[in-house]
């Protein structure tokens, strides 16, 4: 649905209201980057639910068929370039819009559209985690043992779903070899919260302080199913700040809502940066990167 007048009108207003903005974003931002979404437009899972941060953890069968199908997904998140709506979204912080994003997606699109200050609250994709000793390597290096372990990992069709996530037949996730820390040879992890797994208490508490501190909540391309996100929207709505929603579907926090629009969001958040004063010097306010570790 491209957006209305009466949409941008509505937004421009509602910008106008609440200067000083706190933006949370979900999965429906990255869609027009190639990415796919886990819910319809009805909240509903498009197929079988992503991995748990327990099965993981606890279950290696399940951990081999996680590597099996991420290395096949992890290219389309590693090749996906930012949309009209995360390059919009760079614009309004450039202009002074913007006190913080909080994005639930590990994509790290905000960054590469030029967004600074963005807490990403289910970690990142670009990066692994060793278990045991807690060393980092970036995901493309893993990437390289896998396909280098599992000749063939990437041959023949397949489905491209979220996060980097894919579908392989269980006979080739039986034999896939799961990558090993090359510090310890520990269990390797995505640097990321899987569903059912626990966001850091900091990283919560940095977002809440910047909706205390901010005019109005921002939700675009979340039906704000998981509570990890949701949480946000009851903070802001117990301290008395607007909310405003940019979801083609129905959200969990419609009923909390100021202004709920069903708009693209690429299109009319486009339209809304088109329509305000170039930033100056005067406009642009101080990355806050290297003030608060969260932010990167």
């Amino acid at each position: 649905m491209i957006h209305s007048n009466a949409d941008l009108n509505s937004l421009q207003a509602f910008l106008q209201d609440h200067p000083r903005l706190v933006v949370l974003t979900g999965a429906g931002i990255s869609v027009g980057s190639g990415i796919p979404t886990y819910r319809d437009s009805q909240g509903n899972w498009r197929a079988d639910e992503p991995i748990k941060h327990q099965e993981f953890m606890n279950d290696t069968v399940r951990r081999q068929r996680y590597w099996a199908r991420s290395v096949r997904g992890w290219p389309g998140v590693r090749d996906a370039r930012p949309n009209e709506a995360h390059r919009a979204l760079a614009g309004l912080e450039e202009r002074g819009h913007i006190d913080l994003l909080i994005t639930q997606n590990v994509d790290r699109l905000h960054q590469r559209a030029g967004s600074g200050r963005v807490i990403d609250l289910h970690g990142r994709l670009d990066r692994v985690v060793c278990l045991q000793c807690h060393e980092h390597e970036p995901r493309e290096v893993t990437q390289q043992r896998l396909e280098r372990d599992n000749p063939g990992a990437l041959g023949g069709a397949f489905e491209v779903r979220p996060d980097g996530d894919s579908d392989v037949p269980d006979a080739d996730v039986r034999r896939f070899m799961t990558p090993q820390c090359s510090a310890c040879g520990g269990t390797l992890m995505p640097d990321v919260v899987f569903f059912g797994g626990t966001v850091p208490r900091g990283r919560v508490d940095d977002c809440m302080s910047a909706i205390d501190a901010s005019d109005a909540l921002l939700v675009v391309g979340s039906s704000l199913q998981v509570y990890s996100g949701f949480r946000f929207c009851r903070r802001a709505a117990e301290h008395g700040k607007a909310i405003a929603l940019i979801n083609p579907g129905r959200t969990r926090a419609d009923d909390l809502a100021t202004l709920r629009l069903s708009a693209a969001c690429g299109p009319l958040l486009s339209a809304l940066v088109a329509n305000l004063p170039q930033p100056t010097r005067e406009t642009q306010p101080p990355t806050r990167a290297a003030d608060n570790p969260a932010v990167r």
